[in-house]
């Protein structure tokens, strides 16, 4: 997969990649694992909180996943005839 810069210097994310995402609609076990572990590192890595920075890392990763397939069907319906969204 090759991706692109688009006119605005923003890495376009390859097509694919996209659809992928749209049809998985949430992160993946693995993503879910190192933002947890991002959580527990920016605590001051103490332990006894692992159940919580998993909930904390599902529950921002969510949010993420849904409001990039919400612009990515709004950006679909501002130029559905266009590749480069103008």
């Amino acid at each position: 997969m090759v991706s692109k810069k688009n006119g605005n210097g923003v890495q376009a994310r390859p097509l694919q990649q996209t659809e992928e995402a749209s049809v998985r609609h949430g992160p993946t076990q693995d993503q879910i694992k190192l933002r947890a572990y991002q959580i527990y590192l920016e605590r001051g890595a103490r332990s006894g909180q692992e159940r919580d920075d998993w909930l904390r890392a599902e529950r921002e990763l969510q949010k993420l996943a849904l409001f990039a397939r919400d612009w990515n069907r709004l950006q679909q319906r501002r130029a559905p005839g266009s590749q480069d969204g103008h």
